[in-house]
């Protein structure tokens, strides 16, 4: 008898914008891999597993949605008679998926426990669809590159001069013999050659000399253009990588006719990922031993998305935490049911920590087998954080992309989102342990009054001295290693500001030093080792010595106002300055190189207190046409008007972004009534109940009981290095990111265990790699 679901139920092919959920399951890892393979859904194109945890059987429940193709992909199992020649990782050709893997497909329906005819005339095309379509993670990274370019005035008002064949020239640049990395100015059709670049690729910059010049800005990469009519094209006076969607008639104006080209080099993309990829950590001990890999619950590698090792390395080591361990791996039965997995952070979070804490993933990849003809360790296959990564980057500028990010970076953005997300009162939030108070004491150095203030942070940062040591011939150049204690020193060390006194009205100044109140459970340090070259933060490698055992931190723990101590009066606000930057983090910030105007405005933006949402701000502001203007304010109010941070307007918006009024009201009070700035205030600050007036508040936004401060203020305060985040390059935004944990291994003492990507293995000097941390997981103990 046939199926009554698939006469009652409408099937449609996926549209080029709907996502396919084809590779894994979106609940857990489970793949196409698996001996039962996953069903996707037929009607919504959800991915569910098949196994022991029935997420197909929960989506048909909940759903209603009973029709599914079940696909299974197995290796091939090729013989060959010679070695394979080695491939290039960025080869213009390479293996595909169809070389490499058989693929079983089946469709059923769910309800009639029943396996249906595919190849019917109503199903045979859907199936078709399913199998033709982007998977999601293709089709996210796909999004990702092409948001990364865009075209500009100069090409869309591009005007070329007269037409001519120019295919008898283009052996070599106008000015040089070079015969590759040739660049061809759209607008009048000179040949230059470009600047050297990665890989060796000579040049000697014709092509933008000639730009400066001429004033010609659009010029395309010959070797890089392809017969689809893709091709690097760059605009010298917006000195960026651009796009022409005119292309085909911009080449054919010289006699280049598009169709007809070969790619014969790698495009600036292509370079870039491959100059990423050479930063590569060793995975050998210095006398040539392979690092061994490592295998079980807790040592699972995640596979890189393509510049995603600052992604990978992060969630490493958050996972290796308590807190994220007890939060994000409960049993299935206590997980709500959510109508789109996918798209659910909650969800996404839960699949990361049953994937890399279950051990179920952590097994040697079955398509690498060690022997003697093949000496190559077989390391894991790796899990693809694909839909946490795509919910991670939605709606942000950088985290979007498919470009290297930097990794504190995204640490603090993640943080955010955990915060703002739902938790479950029996269950909270797994980054509550991060937060702590810092308080900074002013005392006037003329009358000796003082004055305490506050702020709750979940990191610090640390500016690591830079003293370089006497060059050795035929080495680079090298730093004086530094200790932990001395960066925390000179964190907490005192120094004189130049303030007007509010009590005495001395210009003499202050001495202000910054101390903990409380200590964090988890205390995450970002270490700092720039060099500022012509207002360019560069980044170098300073040894930061950092030992294993516990130490104290007790020295800098702050005992508050002391007996005798008079405080200074409060400041009129009247008659204050509208905006005073918060001289700790101003300090901070310039020190990186930025200019004193980008970083009023940022820490204007950003609440006063904290440097590193202040240095995220400016991040996200670099390309503002106005960032390097000074900070204008609007002028305060008269006392006949309503404050801005009480505009029911303004408050009202803010609400309706799901902020309650109090915040919307102390956001507002703290960024003089700017809307989008108040918006990141909230961000910035997700534990600031905001500013409770009585009568102004609605009683469904009644204050709730109040929340004690952060941390905990208990001695003695014993840390102990947990987890670090290294990285090998001269930027934060390229090289390569690893991730080194501490792990109980067997009975012995724990061992550091290198999380290399995908690559999981017992970690060989580590003291060598400390000298590269970037970002340091303390535990308290």
């Amino acid at each position: 008898m046939a199926c009554p679901h698939l006469e009652s139920t409408t099937l449609n092919l996926p549209s080029p914008s709907q996502s396919v959920y084809r590779e894994d399951c979106t609940q857990c890892f489970d793949s196409i891999d698996e001996p039962s393979g996953l069903d996707v859904c037929l009607q919504c194109f959800n991915g569910g597993c098949t196994g022991v945890r029935t997420h197909s059987q929960l989506h048909h429940v909940t759903r209603s949605h009973p029709l599914a193709l079940n696909i299974r992909r197995t290796r091939k199992h090729v013989v060959k008679d010679e070695p394979p020649a080695k491939m290039t990782k960025l080869a213009i050709a390479a293996e595909t998926e169809a070389d490499r893997y058989d693929y079983h497909t089946t469709v059923k329906c769910l309800e009639c426990s029943t396996e249906l005819d595919k190849t019917s005339p109503k199903l045979a095309p859907i199936v078709e669809g399913i199998l033709k379509a982007n998977t999601f993670s293709r089709q996210e990274e796909v999004k990702a590159w092409e948001q990364e370019l865009a075209s500009c005035e100069h090409v869309l008002l591009l005007q070329q001069h007269e037409a001519r064949q120019l295919q008898s020239d283009l052996g070599h640049c106008s000015k040089c013999d070079l015969k590759e990395n040739l660049w061809l100015c759209l607008e009048c059709g000179n040949l230059g050659c470009g600047r050297a670049q990665f890989g060796g690729v000579g040049g000697n910059s014709h092509g933008l000399a000639h730009a400066t010049e001429s004033g010609h800005a659009v010029a395309v990469k010959l070797g890089s253009i392809t017969p689809e009519g893709t091709a690097d094209v760059y605009c010298y006076q917006c000195d960026e990588e651009r796009v022409d969607e005119n292309l085909a008639s911009h080449l054919a104006h010289w006699g280049i006719i598009l169709s007809e080209q070969i790619k014969t080099e790698k495009s600036l993309t292509e370079m870039q990922i491959e100059q990423n990829l050479r930063w590569e950590f060793s995975m050998t001990t210095d006398d040539g031993r392979i690092l061994q890999p490592v295998f079980g619950p807790g040592l699972t590698g995640l596979k890189n998305l393509g510049n995603s090792c600052y992604l990978a390395s992060i969630l490493q080591c958050l996972f290796d935490l308590p807190a994220f361990q007890e939060r994000y791996n409960i049993p299935e039965i206590d997980l709500p049911i959510v109508p789109d997995p996918a798209q659910d952070l909650e969800t996404q979070l839960r699949k990361i920590g049953d994937g890399l804490l279950s051990g179920r993933y952590s097994k040697p990849d079955s398509d690498v087998v060690a022997s003697e003809d093949n000496p190559e360790i077989p390391h894991q296959r790796g899990l693809a954080p694909s839909m946490l990564k795509h919910l991670i980057g939605r709606g942000h500028a950088e985290f979007s992309t498919m470009r290297q990010q930097d990794a504190f970076e995204l640490l603090q953005h993640l943080i955010k989102l955990i915060t703002r997300s739902q938790h479950p009162a029996n269950l909270g939030d797994p980054t509550q342990p991060f937060r702590f108070v810092l308080e900074q004491r002013l005392q006037c150095l003329n009358c000796k009054k003082v004055r305490y203030t506050s702020v709750e942070q979940d990191s610090i940062f640390i500016d690591v001295p830079l003293e370089k040591l006497p060059a050795v011939e035929g080495e680079g150049e090298t730093y004086k290693p530094v200790t932990l204690k001395q960066c925390l020193d000179n964190f907490t060390g005192q120094e004189v500001v130049e303030l007007t006194c509010a009590g005495c009205d001395s210009k003499d100044g202050f001495t202000k030093r910054s101390l903990f109140k409380t200590f964090p459970t988890t205390l995450i340090v970002n270490a700092r080792k720039m060099a500022i070259e012509n207002w360019v933060p560069r980044k170098v490698d300073v040894p930061v010595i950092v030992g294993d055992d516990p130490f104290p931190l007790d020295e800098y723990f702050s005992s508050g106002q002391q007996a005798g101590e008079e405080l200074l009066p409060e400041e009129d606000t009247a008659s204050a300055p509208a905006f005073v930057p918060n001289e700790t983090a101003l300090d901070g910030l310039m020190a990186m190189g930025f200019p004193r105007n980008r970083c009023e405005k940022a820490l204007h933006a950003t609440g006063n207190s904290d440097a590193n949402a202040a240095m995220e701000w400016l991040f996200g502001h670099m390309e503002d046409p106005d960032i390097d203007e000074p900070l204008k304010l609007e002028a305060t109010s008269g006392s006949g008007s309503k404050p801005a941070y009480d505009s029911p307007e303004k408050i009202e918006m803010l609400t309706s972004m799901g902020f309650s009024v109090p915040q919307a009201r102390k956001a507002l009070k703290e960024t003089s009534g700017d809307v989008e700035r108040a918006v990141e205030w909230v961000f910035s600050h997700p534990d600031d109940q905001g500013d409770f007036d009585d009568g102004a508040a609605e009683a469904s936004s009644a204050p709730k009981e109040a929340a004690g401060p952060a941390g905990s203020a208990e001695l003695p305060a014993n840390f102990q290095l947990r987890s670090i985040v290294c990285h090998k390059g001269t930027s934060i935004h390229t090289g390569h990111y690893v991730a080194f944990i501490r792990k109980i291994l067997d009975v012995t003492d724990p061992k550091w265990v290198l999380f290399n990507d995908e690559k999981v293995v017992e970690a060989g000097d580590v003291e060598e790699m400390k000298k590269t941390a970037y970002v340091y997981f303390f535990q308290r103990v």
